[in-house]
């Protein structure tokens, strides 16, 4: 395993800028996440650093390596992609032991180590079988097993379970999570989907028009958005505008006068807000409950206008009296309230109201 360091890398295609003087360190054995929006930069960062691309401006190195112009194969890497790739001539073993071949390894090396593979994607007894004759979930897995066989140093991943089904998608990633983390290796992830990145990622990158916006683990991301745009890209939220009115008694907190009426939050990241100041709240919807917040002034009313059930929770979308339209999660419902004209209170605890930049 090593670890990564991205120095001021710029790459520009012709008048588009698809990096901007990104600056980044991914630590040794970290599971790392690239996220944003499609033509953010995420996925030409991942191929700068598996060298299929070299930049413009700025250095990469892996450890104290400065690999900036070294060619792909001789940097220690593997790259899962999102169509697997795989060649429909050759049988599952051929395809894993392909990497090997290339680097001339001997023949009963190739076989324990593709043999191992297999075994660790759980796809022990199939290496005779046709690419053709495996579900979607087995290729994926052929894809995983080709990819770690050559035992590499940094292992890439684009959007690799975009193509399998949901129940797919969930079971394999715990099982990318765990082999990473058996093998010890440093991992990069690229993918738009935020639930992916939440539930696998040791740390995260969110990124906009060729920059980063904002690095930390899933839980600080998430919680302590940087921006707007951040917090709505990672999960849902209900923005609500507003201009800061003082410091609240609480230390930490601020009053914000909104059409809402008085609404109290905590700022995220490095914002100190001053009195005057335009802002914007973001309220997540499972922040937001129809019972009693104590000591929480966070007090919306209006009534549902629509209801979804989704089993584990249900959503609400509320018409609030000063036309606020806000987004509600329950978890777990003991009871569906159904759309009506009848007036409901809604509340959100005071940490749960972010302030942000507008």
């Amino acid at each position: 395993m090593v670890s990564i360091s991205v120095r001021h890398l710029t790459k520009k295609f012709g008048s588009t800028l698809g990096l901007n003087d990104v600056s980044l360190e991914i630590q040794r054995g970290e599971l790392f996440f690239l996220l944003g929006p499609s033509g953010c930069g995420k996925t030409t960062l991942l191929r700068h650093i598996a060298g299929f691309y070299t930049p413009d401006k700025g250095s990469l190195y892996f450890d104290a390596e400065d690999v900036t112009h070294l060619p792909a194969h001789k940097r220690g890497t593997a790259m899962m992609f999102q169509s697997y790739a795989l060649w429909p001539h050759m049988s599952v073993s051929q395809n894993v032991a392909f990497g090997l071949e290339e680097r001339r390894r001997p023949k009963k090396e190739i076989e324990q180590r593709v043999a191992e593979a297999l075994a660790l994607v759980k796809l022990d007894g199939l290496g005779d079988r046709r690419i053709a004759q495996l579900s979607g979930g087995q290729q994926q897995r052929v894809a995983l097993a080709r990819a770690l066989v050559v035992r590499p140093s940094v292992f890439m991943l684009d959007e690799p379970l975009s193509n399998l089904d949901a129940k797919l998608r969930l079971e394999m990633r715990s099982e990318i999570r765990r082999i990473c983390k058996e093998f010890g290796l440093t991992g990069i992830y690229v993918t738009h989907d935020q639930k992916e990145a939440l539930s696998m990622a040791d740390r995260m990158a969110i990124m906009e028009s060729g920059k980063l916006v904002q690095v930390g683990a899933p839980m600080q991301v998430y919680r302590n958005p940087a921006n707007k745009m951040v917090a709505e890209f990672i999960g849902e939220t209900n923005f609500i505008d507003g201009t800061i009115k003082q410091a609240s008694y609480r230390e930490g907190l601020w009053d914000v006068e909104t059409p809402c009426g008085l609404l109290r939050g905590r700022p995220s990241g490095d914002l100190v807000p001053v009195s005057g100041q335009p802002v914007t709240l973001s309220i997540r919807p499972e922040a937001l409950t129809l019972r009693e917040v104590p000591d929480s002034p966070n007090r919306f009313h209006g009534n549902i206008i629509e209801t979804t059930y989704l089993g584990e929770m249900v959503q609400y979308e509320i018409a609030t009296r000063d036309g606020q339209p806000l987004r509600v999660s329950e978890m777990n419902p003991l009871q569906i309230l159904q759309p009506s004209a009848d007036e409901i209170r809604v509340m959100a605890a005071t940490e749960d109201v972010v302030i942000l930049r507008r």
